[in-house]
């Protein structure tokens, strides 16, 4: 829920159907901080993924008023500094950006990975937005992650970048209404 207490979006797992969104999605402007826009191959490609992940979820982002598509945000197991750890990563679509939208779909994702976890998942929550990135690391702080640092990688594959790295420990209870 925002912090007026209206639940802004829902969470619906990626499905087959879905491949449309990855496409509205691959514009330069979408991919500016993810190394630019891929083939329709490299796309097919990312939608099998999505639909196929071994550990973690893909979901489109749809308003909760009315169902309208807005983004898609997941979370996949991913290794970090020796260990096994959830990443997460978002997109609005360009039409819906700056409507508070990614910091509700990142919300509500947070709850969900922290349920996961509690089953037996893994401890911790990491978005790795680069840090030029002001929307996205906007996104992190007002979601409820800290910032633990920066970190050099390479995404895509040959591209150097340098990232913040947020955190969310889901071992701690989730934050009330109010701590937002």
């Amino acid at each position: 829920m925002d912090p007026i207490g209206v639940e802004q979006v829902r969470l619906v797992p990626w499905a087959e159907g879905d491949f449309w969104l990855l496409r509205r999605t691959n514009s330069r402007e979408m991919t500016e901080h993810l190394g630019g826009p891929e083939t329709e191959e490299q796309l097919a490609a990312r939608h099998r993924r999505y639909l196929e992940l071994p550990a973690g979820r893909m979901y489109r982002v749809a308003r909760a008023e009315g169902g309208e598509t807005v983004g898609a945000i997941g979370y996949w197991e991913c290794a970090w500094q020796g260990a096994k750890v959830w990443e997460t990563g978002w997109g609005i679509l360009p039409e819906f950006q700056g409507r508070g939208l990614a910091v509700s779909a990142a919300r509500r994702l947070i709850s969900v990975v922290r349920e996961e976890s509690g089953r037996g998942g893994h401890p911790a929550l990491h978005a790795f937005p680069k840090v030029d990135h002001a929307a996205s690391n906007g996104v992190c702080r007002k979601a409820g992650f800290t910032l633990l640092g920066q970190a050099d990688f390479e995404y895509p594959k040959g591209n150097p970048i340098r990232s913040n790295d947020w955190y969310v420990d889901l071992r701690t209870p989730a934050r009330s209404e109010g701590d937002w």
